[in-house]
Order: C-alpha cells, then sequence, then structure tokens
C-alpha cells in the first residue's frame, strides 16, 4: 500500500489525491479556532470540519487523529529564525531576537499555539516536543552562537553562563507580553530596554580582561 508522511514523519496511507486548497482551509480552520482560546482537549474534528467548510471525512483521510492534525497545523507557522545583520554588535543582535519574541507574543495564533505547548506539556507531549523543535530549539542555537562570539570578542564577560542569559532575555520578554501589559500595549522599545538592563550584568566587569 502507498504510504505517505506527515509533517510528523508518521506513514499513513494515501487516500484519494490532495487537494491543496482543502488541507489549508483545514489547517487554517484548526489555527483559527485555537486562536479563539480552545484547547487541544476541547478541539473537535466536527468543529474544524464546519470551519473549513468540508466533511470529517475529508480531514480523516489526511490526518488519522485531532493531534496529528494540531502538528502539522503547528508546523505550517513556521515561526523565523532572528538572524542579525552582518557585523552586528551582540546588542543589536539580540534586540532582534527579543523583538521577534515581541511581535509572536502579539499574534493570536502563534501565542495560543506557545500556551498550549507551554501549559500541557505533559497531556499532549508531540505538541510540546514539535514547538520545541520549530520555534525553540533553531532559536536557542542562534542567539547561543551570538552570546559565544560576544564572550570571544570581549562585548561579554568571559564566566557568563549562555543558557541562563537566554533564560533571562527571553524569560523577561516573555513576562512583560503575558502579565505586564494586560491593559496596554507594551512599549516599542521594551526589547532594547531588556537587553540593555541584562547587558549591565553580561558585560565584562570592570578590571576584568
Amino acid at each position: 500500500m502507498k504510504m505517505q508522511q506527515t509533517a510528523e514523519g508518521v506513514a499513513r496511507p494515501a487516500g484519494r489525491p490532495r487537494s491543496e486548497k482543502a488541507e489549508k482551509a483545514i489547517i487554517d480552520a484548526t489555527l483559527d479556532l485555537i486562536g479563539e482560546g480552545i484547547g487541544v482537549a476541547e478541539l473537535s474534528i466536527e468543529a474544524i470540519a464546519a470551519r473549513a467548510g468540508v466533511g470529517k471525512t475529508t480531514i480523516y483521510r489526511r490526518w488519522s487523529n485531532k493531534e496529528d492534525l494540531v502538528v502539522d497545523a503547528m508546523a505550517s507557522l513556521k515561526p523565523p529564525i532572528p538572524l542579525p545583520e552582518q557585523g552586528a554588535s551582540v546588542r543589536d543582535a539580540l534586540v532582534t531576537y527579543l523583538r521577534v519574541i515581541r511581535d509572536e507574543s502579539s499574534q493570536v495564533r502563534t501565542r495560543c499555539i506557545m500556551n498550549i505547548a507551554m501549559s500541557d506539556a505533559e497531556r499532549h507531549p508531540r505538541l510540546a516536543e514539535r514547538f520545541r523543535e520549530i520555534a525553540v530549539e533553531p532559536r536557542r542555537r542562534a542567539v547561543a552562537a551570538v552570546i559565544q562570539r560576544g564572550i570571544e570578542t570581549g562585548e561579554l564577560r568571559p564566566d557568563l553562563d549562555a543558557e541562563m542569559a537566554m533564560a533571562i532575555l527571553s524569560g523577561t520578554m516573555l513576562w512583560h507580553m503575558k502579565w505586564a501589559h494586560q491593559d496596554r500595549q507594551p512599549s516599542d522599545d521594551l526589547a532594547e530596554r531588556i537587553v540593555d538592563e541584562a547587558l549591565k550584568g553580561f558585560r565584562p566587569r570592570p578590571g576584568e580582561d
């Protein structure tokens, strides 16, 4: 039997020829419903089919279960990796990184996917793992390289804990986006302010080589 692959790499039987239009409608419907605050547990194939304007069998020909569909919908978001401009300082590179987090946190679809991945990891481990693969790990590697370069050039302390530095930067931005600005938009210079405060501790101390 001919098999097809999901974005997760799981083989499934090939049904009728794929319709890109139908698949996009199903993916968009899934993301829209999640963006409206419906959790994975409450999300139903019936609701997705109704929103997409297709039959349930159309969905089941492509995805064997709801979680596979949500995984593929998550993969379709393809969040960008914040790559700094050539020759950018460590400060500018870190500001670029935090601006990407800020912009994503303001998008309903992405924010809800993040909430599912972060709060429902035990209930939906495949979703959490997929989120780490497509959103967390590529960025972690990119920012780790920036911090390592800063250590090598002397812009940052030689004993700086890179993992802790990344947690401080991203955690502070996420805190501001989730908790600190419930009644207003965060300031345009939030990324710069976070980086400048963090660099007070990240930079070499006076007299330190």
